[in-house]
């Protein structure tokens, strides 16, 4: 007879600058029920904008309730566990998820136990590695919905970090819209060429755009996205600054050009689709987006979770150059 795993081992961010490996109980593991499974890790991926913030203790006190993930463990500002990209497969549960990969919005663990309505089976048309990415595809599949942008339109995109770049490939097959990413780093123009998307290492020679969306996380980076936007555009912030004060840059043709200045946040749903969608809705259709394997260009090479405490403070270093960092565990697949 098969026993019931009792314990799982975990990433906690436990202070500024420092992350460990936790073992903890599973909640009831002697007795799953009907329709709740036992997940066990074969990747998960860091999200090096908001876990950034996280791991130097930058949340704002104001921010603790709605930065708390799903399952997160703990408290802000420390210790807690933290994240919400992990992909895994179902040692038990109902017989139709049973050896079924899933994605949950579940911290850096080896082991999970959930409901089943907390996880979205992973298509055969995705791997599970490139699955870690379907959150951040619904981050960008909202701040679409936010930009709404057109057929033919001329679209930037400031900041070519892993939500920029996603929300650029959303972009790209707009019939006859013109997409270009802007970002200082030169070693973005290789992915981008992977991603078939058009690289500009500066503004130069673009202007006049319907819609731009921001995510370099920068104050440079806003104010360029707002000297892109042409009259009556919008330009939407996807950058998250935690505690900063960001100037803005809101003279010159700010007002005479009735830009508008748009903010937006995966933990609400465009009120344009609120009406008909909710959240379990909006992350099947990312994770559906995934297919395209084009998109493993995004990730970089995994890292072992045993080694993440060691390396975690490289991953967050300001300038790194790193998209989606993969964290793989020891039944990781390719």
């Amino acid at each position: 007879m098969q026993t019931t795993p009792r314990q799982t081992r975990a990433i906690w961010y436990v202070s500024p600058g420092q992350a460990e490996i936790r073992t903890e109980d599973l909640e009831n593991p002697e007795d799953p029920g009907e329709q709740t499974c036992l997940v066990r890790a074969v990747y998960s991926a860091i999200s090096r904008g908001t876990e950034s913030l996280i791991f130097h203790g930058r949340v704002p006190a104001s921010e603790y309730e709605r930065m708390q993930a799903p399952f997160m463990g703990g408290k802000f500002p420390f210790p807690v566990r933290y994240g919400y990209c992990h992909v895994g497969q179902v040692i038990q549960g109902p017989s139709y998820l049973l050896g079924q990969y899933v994605f949950s919005l579940s911290p850096h663990q080896t082991l999970l136990r959930h409901q089943s309505s907390a996880l979205v089976p992973v298509p055969p048309s995705v791997s599970p590695k490139r699955a870690v990415l379907a959150a951040n595809m619904e981050t960008a599949l909202n701040a679409v919905w936010t930009g709404k942008p057109c057929a033919s339109d001329r679209i930037a995109v400031v900041g070519a970090g892993l939500i920029g770049l996603l929300v650029a490939y959303l972009c790209r097959d707009l019939p006859g819209a013109q997409v270009t990413v802007i970002d200082p780093q030169p070693s973005r123009a290789s992915v981008c060429k992977q991603l078939g998307l058009n690289y500009c290492e500066t503004t130069e020679g673009t202007d006049n755009c319907d819609v731009v969306f921001h995510a370099s996380a920068t104050a440079a980076g806003l104010s360029s996205a707002l000297a892109l936007a042409g009259n009556e555009a919008s330009v939407v912030e996807l950058s998250w600054y935690g505690d900063q004060t960001v100037p803005v840059a809101l003279g010159q043709a700010f007002h005479s050009q009735q830009i508008r200045l748009i903010s937006c946040q995966v933990g609400h749903i465009e009120s344009s689709h609120a009406p008909r969608w909710n959240y379990r809705r909006r992350l099947t259709a990312a994770m559906s987006m995934l297919s395209d394997p084009c998109l493993d260009a995004l990730l970089e090479t995994p890292i072992p979770f045993e080694s993440l405490p060691e390396e975690i403070s490289s991953i967050f270093k300001p300038g790194s150059d790193r998209l989606c960092q993969v964290i793989q565990y020891p039944d990781g697949v390719n």
